[in-house]
């Protein structure tokens, strides 16, 4: 299957396991959600690893920590903020990653003293942001101002768990063990959050509790996907492709959740959008294996 399709179809599982994130929001809490999350993800990689006689045993524990601990509270503000939220803007607050990185790039430059800070990149951040506030300002009302804030915040950790992620890929970890490994940080961080607030809820909806298990299934075969599609296609070409999800979603939340449509969050997107590729693009001719970051999207 060409590496094109391969991408589209990854978003579109992502944009479903959004779907059912907001279905399942009102029944369990984001602890239990990204418990469950992480459960069938650990349980898929370990299958993953022992198959092709890497295991999961690591020399690199401590790298795989502060990656999980990052990425996992940016996965669980991520979820959050999808019960609170239209669906697309909650999905285009957490593809603000490749703009947060951009602007850790011109940060570094300044910390390290650089000669000159890349004037495109510095317009791909503002142009970004200018984005994010056409999406807020129509689509939020001001009871869900927080949840704004925590989806802005999941895609700037994100972004930093991005970066780890790169990381652990030149310290030659293999990308199943950088998911298992995430997905266990999934399930404690979820138990941490889920027992102090009255532990887990009796599953006796039964489409709620198929809900719940969608959300793994949906995020495992997307992050199998997209792997696949960056082992075998252009970086940028599926790094463009990845905001598919903001579509989808978009359209997902119009016709099951009655989501607000208005032209200033369309173009808010459209902004976002063209930041994130261009961001995307800019970071690439500096440091080509930073593409590979983005198949472990959330």
């Amino acid at each position: 299957m060409p590496a094109s399709l391969l991408m589209m179809l990854a978003t579109l599982l992502f944009a479903a396991m959004s779907v059912c994130v907001k279905y399942a929001s009102a029944h369990y809490g984001t602890g239990e959600i990204v418990f469950y999350r992480g459960l069938i993800g650990a349980l898929s990689m370990a299958a993953l690893l022992h198959r092709r006689g890497d295991g999961v045993r690591t020399p690199v524990l401590a790298m795989h920590f502060w990656r999980s601990a990052s990425g996992v509270t940016a996965l669980s503000l991520w979820f959050y903020s999808i019960a609170g939220l239209p669906l697309a803007t909650a999905m285009t607050l957490n593809y603000m990653s490749s703009v947060w990185m951009a602007l850790f790039l011109i940060g570094g430059a300044i910390m390290l003293g650089g000669a000159r800070t890349d004037g495109r990149l510095i317009a791909t951040v503002l142009v970004g942001f200018i984005g994010v506030a056409l999406i807020l300002r129509p689509t939020m009302e001001r009871d869900q101002l927080w949840y704004g804030l925590m989806g802005l915040l999941s895609g700037l950790l994100s972004a930093v768990a991005y970066l780890q992620v790169t990381a652990l890929g030149r310290a030659g970890e293999p990308e199943p063990r950088v998911v298992f490994y995430f997905s266990v940080g999934g399930m404690a961080a979820g138990l941490l959050t889920a027992l102090p607030s009255g532990g887990f809820t009796a599953h006796t909806d039964t489409f709620a509790a198929l809900m719940l298990l969608a959300v793994g299934g949906f995020a495992t075969a997307a992050q199998l996907l997209m792997t696949r599609a960056y082992a075998t296609g252009r970086p940028l070409v599926n790094a463009s492709l990845q905001y598919l999800g903001i579509v989808y979603s978009f359209i997902f939340g119009a016709l099951l959740f009655d989501d607000p449509v208005t032209p200033m969050a369309l173009g808010g997107m459209a902004l976002v959008v063209a930041a994130g590729i261009a961001a995307t693009q800019l970071r690439n001719r500096a440091a080509p294996r930073d593409a590979v970051q983005s198949t472990l999207e959330t």
